[in-house]
């Protein structure tokens, strides 16, 4: 996958999405298994999440596309370290902690950890990101995944909409410096 660029490799994170949400709602019960160890803290709709979650994931795909920059690249870092890197954390650690299986464990493994190595190997060799500021985006992604999971949506509502206010700033302080920027 060596021509593949990291723009394009960017669009592989919303099937691995579709597919995570098969394995977790449609050959299993992800919200039954969660209520018996967790709060149920979050009473959106599975099929809801899937749809909020690529829709974000393809706005972030837009304002890169648009405009590329420093603030769009880490922002869907950061996002896509939260949704889908500590996510796999999320499957394999309770699965192990309640020995018992956590639906959307094997697509997590399977999937998100190949996908997201692809992006952050594409990112690197961009120059988006490199070793430290990859381990930086990680922590970001567990700062924003999480507080969601311990305490619901509002927290991930925020951590996006900041990422989100963070693109603006950049963008209109390209245009403060260069009235030429779009």
């Amino acid at each position: 996958m060596s021509h593949i660029s990291f723009q394009t490799s960017l669009l592989f994170a919303p099937l691995a999405y579709a597919l995570h949400h098969i394995e977790e709602h449609i050959f299993f019960n992800f919200r039954e298994w969660r209520t018996r160890y967790f709060p149920d803290n979050n009473q959106i709709p599975t099929e809801a999440v899937v749809c909020l979650l690529m829709a974000i994931t393809l706005i972030y795909l837009i304002l890169h596309s648009t405009r590329r920059s420093t603030a769009t690249a880490l922002s869907i870092l950061i996002f896509l370290m939260a949704t889908q890197v500590h996510n796999v954390l999320f499957h394999v650690g309770g699965t192990i902690v309640f020995r018992d299986f956590s639906p959307g464990t094997i697509t997590a493994v399977l999937l998100y950890l190949p996908v997201n190595v692809l992006i952050l190997r594409k990112a690197s060799e961009e120059g988006w990101i490199n070793w430290r500021s990859g381990v930086i985006l990680f922590l970001l992604g567990g700062a924003m995944f999480w507080p969601a999971e311990a305490f619901g949506p509002p927290a991930f509502i925020l951590a996006v909409l900041c990422t989100w206010i963070w693109i603006g700033a950049s963008w209109a302080g390209a245009r403060a410096t260069d009235p030429t920027a779009a």
